[in-house]
């Protein structure tokens, strides 16, 4: 089955999907994120097979969200450091680890999110930078954006009435 492209879509989300929406992107970012770098850590980390890695790894540099770098001449050898993009990323990352810790949590998680000064657990919450309100449906709501159809802009007015 072919995969659909998003690349035409004047969609944020899937833009953004057409990047890093493929399990492995994600899982390869949140590896990159908690320090790995280079091919076999990831693939020890994943246990993805070498040829999906390398294909993984190069749709995220060409994305702009990590960076190849030689750090061995002989043989040559690559690491993968997040871009500033890729580390803009992170807040994704910790809304995905924050929806899964309370709707999917593990038994015993392998990871914490913590206040790096007290080691207490954190409870992520998305704010808008200019209000400091949460993001959430008492503040929040999507309106059309220019580039929106009919068909959009439509489903939004209803979904605006219901929740006025």
């Amino acid at each position: 089955m072919e995969r659909k492209s998003f690349q035409d879509m004047d969609c944020p989300i899937a833009l953004t999907l057409e990047n890093v929406g493929e399990w492995w992107s994600i899982l390869i970012l949140r590896d990159a994120t908690h320090g790995l770098t280079r091919f076999d850590e990831f693939q020890k980390s994943l246990g993805i097979a070498p040829n999906s890695l390398t294909r993984r790894l190069g749709s995220l540099v060409e994305a702009g969200l990590l960076e190849r770098r030689r750090y061995n001449d002989r043989p040559p050898r690559y690491e993968y450091v997040l871009t500033e993009a890729g580390e803009a990323f992170r807040p994704v990352l910790v809304a995905l680890y924050a929806f899964g810790a309370s709707h999917f949590p593990p038994m015993a998680p392998n990871v914490r999110l913590v206040d790096k000064e007290t080691g207490l657990d954190v409870d992520p919450l998305l704010i808008d930078r200019a209000t400091g309100h949460p993001i959430d449906e008492e503040h929040t709501t999507f309106q059309p954006g220019p580039a929106a159809d009919d068909r959009l802009r439509a489903a939004l007015a209803r979904r605006n009435e219901q929740a006025a």
